[in-house]
C-alpha cells in the first residue's frame, strides 16, 4: 500500500497529476515490483543561467529522488535547435549550436545545486544522443503519429493560427521531439510547468504507439518573481539567481510581498504537507510574524544551494 503521506508531500505545488490516479498507481507498482520509477524531466538549454523559478520542477525531481526513485535529467541539446513554441506568440530565433552546448554545461552544474548526484539516484542523458541518429524514414514514422489538427489544439499554435500568424513546420516537429524523449528512457512519469501539458501528453501518446507503458504527467505551478505580480523572469529583472551571493538572494527572498510567501514555500523548499498546512494556520492567526518566517524561507532556500554555513 503506498504511503499515503508520500504521495501528499508529492502533490505540494502539483497543479495537476494525470490521468487521475496514475501517480499512486505508479508508485504502488514500484513498491509492488521492488524497482524505483524512472521521473523525467527535460530542460531546454536556451540560457546559461537558472533563477529560482526554473527550480520548482528540479526540486519536485530531488523529492522523487529522496523517496527512492531515479531521476533522469534530459538536457535538450537537439530540442533547442528547434526552439520550444509553448507559449510563445511567434517564431523563436534558433540558436548556434556552440551557445547550446555551453548553455547545457552550465545548466548541468546549477541543476546539481539541488539534486542528488549520486549515480544511482540521476541520469543525465542528452537527447541528441537518438534524435541525431533518427532517419527520414523513423521521422516519418514519427509524423504520421499525429495530425496537424491536434498540433493546433496547443493553445498557442491555436492563437497564431487564428491571429494568421506563421507556424513553421519545424515548431510543429517539437513536441513530437520532446514526447520521443519519453520513449528513449522508457520513463514512467514525466514533469513539467503547466505549459507543457500538450508536450507532456504527446510523450504518453508515443510510448503507447511503441509499445510502453504511458506515463503519468505531473504540472507544477508558476514561481511568480521578487514583485509577487509576473511570472519569475530576467526579462522582467523579477528574479533570483541560484549562484547569486547568498546575501543578495536572502536580501531579495525579504522583499517579496506577505502574500506571496506560502507560494514560495510550497515551490522551493522540502518540508511535509502538514508542515505548510501549520504555517498556514499560524499565519492566518497572526501566532507568527510574517518578516520572521520569511527569514525562515530565506534560509531554507540558501541552505539548500549552498548549504547551513
Amino acid at each position: 500500500m503506498v504511503d499515503r503521506r508520500l504521495v501528499d508531500d508529492l502533490m505540494i505545488g502539483v497543479v495537476e497529476a494525470l490521468p487521475e490516479g496514475a501517480l499512486e498507481a505508479k508508485l504502488t507498482a514500484a513498491e509492488r515490483r521492488g524497482r524505483p520509477l524512472r521521473v523525467k524531466l527535460g530542460v531546454d538549454p536556451t540560457a546559461p543561467d537558472i533563477h529560482l523559478g526554473h527550480t520548482v520542477v528540479l526540486n519536485k525531481l530531488r523529492q522523487f529522488q529522496d523517496a527512492g526513485h531515479v531521476a533522469v535529467l534530459i538536457i535538450g541539446d537537439y530540442t533547442a535547435r528547434i526552439g520550444d513554441p509553448s507559449g510563445r506568440s511567434k517564431t523563436r530565433p534558433r540558436l548556434d549550436g556552440a551557445i547550446i552546448d555551453a548553455n547545457a554545461k552550465t545548466y548541468q552544474e546549477q541543476a546539481f545545486l539541488i539534486l542528488d548526484d549520486d549515480p544511482a539516484k540521476l541520469e543525465v542523458r542528452h537527447n541528441g544522443e537518438w534524435l541525431a541518429p533518427l532517419t527520414m524514414e523513423q521521422l516519418f514514422e514519427l509524423t504520421a503519429t499525429t495530425t496537424v489538427a491536434r498540433i493546433l489544439e496547443r493553445d498557442d499554435f491555436a492563437k497564431r493560427w487564428a491571429a494568421h500568424q506563421p507556424i513553421s513546420i519545424l515548431e510543429m516537429l517539437y513536441p513530437l521531439a520532446q514526447g520521443y524523449d519519453s520513449v528513449a528512457v522508457d520513463a514512467n512519469i514525466e514533469l513539467g510547468g503547466t505549459d507543457q501539458k500538450f508536450n507532456l501528453f504527446m510523450g504518453r501518446d508515443l510510448q503507447e504507439y511503441f509499445g510502453q507503458e504511458p506515463q503519468a504527467v505531473m504540472t507544477l505551478g508558476i514561481l511568480p518573481g521578487t514583485d509577487g505580480a509576473e511570472r519569475m523572469s530576467k526579462s522582467t529583472g523579477n528574479y533570483i539567481g541560484v549562484t547569486e551571493d547568498p546575501r543578495d538572494i536572502y536580501g531579495k527572498v525579504m522583499s517579496i510581498p506577505d502574500g506571496t510567501m506560502m507560494t514560495y514555500f510550497r515551490l522551493l523548499t522540502q518540508h511535509h504537507a502538514d508542515e505548510f498546512a501549520r504555517i498556514e494556520a499560524d499565519l492566518a492567526a497572526g501566532a507568527v510574524n510574517p518578516r520572521d518566517l520569511k527569514a525562515r524561507l530565506a534560509r531554507d532556500i540558501i541552505t539548500r544551494l549552498r548549504g547551513a554555513e
